[in-house]
């Protein structure tokens, strides 16, 4: 397998400037993820604020997810003749202003749509932000550099997130799509900085990309994604009002928890990088046999503070499953790396749209909110049944 359609740099870069491009870029994904998670946490206020339920702020959050995949893949073959620093800047000069607009939405229904806008320019950015760290270090390092990248969204998670759910409960939950907007500003201004401009790049013809990309593999691993990871999802949406009605708890802890759970998927996300440099795509298929395993575990956890916590922290680990899937991706599909890259996040908030459906299905038909792990862990064995379809085909594939 060939790891390049972009060319690496002609000059090698120092240690210190790598680094400097992993955080500029992390930054930006730091901002996204917290952008994207933020009506998780504010569940309970922006239901309040707007006068809707709390399962009709999940529709908000399943809008956002909907933008990305529709933006992915149309954003990645719109700026597949673009130079990757030029997409970066456009992509991340969208997401602010959309973020800025969710502030201000005056209603449910124009945040629904503002959330959909916001979301387009989401999976393209991270995918290529993904190629850009991995055109620049050797091959037996890409997994753990395009983790190092998606740092930042874990990040978003274990700080972000919990910062945005309080500065919404103690200001308004306008505050944190307010927040994310001006992550996204110094993204920007880091990304002209320290984010070199590769003329030797190679900008690939956008029909060649859509060509390239149309392989069974790729489309099992999008499928991976898209069903592996809703559990998570169906989880996380509906944690704070877990919290509320089930744990009994107060308001407090909600952004404890969601601390708790962005330290899980902070852990999990450098552990995912490491298992794909020592086990390549195998790796995908033990994440979603421990995914199976404390979805299952989560509802006997949470009638207590302390279980719940500790099942959140390990159904944060479940992001493990991304950098390994993201690379391998970019595997299986020389020729569109841009599409494909962009489009792992593009199954990733299917899966994010998915999840908070069918886990406020389950709460709305009376099942309860600790159903959600339930739910998940149906999802997360579809994921399997797709790993192991795309392991068949992949071990067919080496013996030709």
């Amino acid at each position: 397998m060939t790891h390049s359609a972009t060319t690496q740099n002609s000059a090698p870069l120092s240690k210190g400037a790598m680094l400097m491009i992993e955080i500029a870029l992390a930054i930006g994904g730091f901002g996204i993820g917290t952008g994207e998670f933020a009506a998780m946490g504010l569940m309970p206020g922006i239901a309040e604020g707007l006068g809707v339920s709390e399962p009709q702020v999940g529709i908000v959050i399943s809008a956002y997810a909907l933008g990305v995949v529709i933006g992915a893949p149309l954003l990645a073959i719109a700026g597949a003749r673009l130079f990757h620093r030029h997409l970066l800047l456009l992509l991340m000069g969208f997401y602010a202003l959309a973020n800025i607009a969710s502030a201000f939405a005056p209603n449910y229904e124009s945040l629904i749509a503002m959330r959909f806008i916001a979301g387009l320019p989401h999976g393209t950015y991270f995918g290529v932000a993904a190629l850009v760290v991995a055109s620049l270090v050797p091959p037996s390092q890409r997994g753990k550099a395009v983790s190092r990248v998606m740092i930042g969204l874990t990040l978003a998670v274990l700080i972000g997130n919990p910062l945005a759910t309080w500065l919404g409960q103690t200001i308004s939950w306008r505050y944190a799509f307010a927040l994310v907007g001006v992550i996204s500003v110094l993204t920007l201004a880091l990304i002209v900085w320290f984010v070199p401009l590769n003329k030797q790049q190679v900008r690939n013809n956008p029909l060649h990309e859509i060509k390239a990309f149309n392989r069974p593999q790729v489309w099992l691993a999008l499928l991976i994604g898209a069903t592996g990871f809703a559990g998570v999802f169906a989880v996380f949406s509906y944690l704070a009002p877990t919290i509320l009605h089930v744990t009994g708890e107060s308001k407090m802890w909600i952004p404890i928890a969601m601390a708790t759970f962005g330290l899980g998927g902070f852990t999990g996300n450098i552990v995912g990088g490491w298992l794909f440099d020592k086990y390549q795509f195998k790796a995908v298929g033990g994440v979603l046999l421990w995914s199976i395993f404390i979805l299952l575990l989560y509802p006997q956890t949470t009638s207590e503070l302390w279980s719940i916590l500790l099942a959140t922290f390990l159904v944060g680990t479940v992001v493990a499953v991304s950098p390994p899937l993201q690379t391998h991706l970019m595997d299986v599909a020389p020729g569109a790396q841009t599409l494909s890259a962009a489009s792992h996040h593009a199954a990733f908030n299917t899966a994010n749209a998915l999840g908070p459906l069918l886990g406020g299905m389950a709460i709305s038909a009376g099942f309860g909110w600790s159903s959600t792990g339930y739910v998940g862990a149906a999802t997360a064995t579809v994921g399997l049944i797709f790993f192991v379809i795309a392991l068949q085909w992949q071990d067919k594939d080496l013996l030709l």
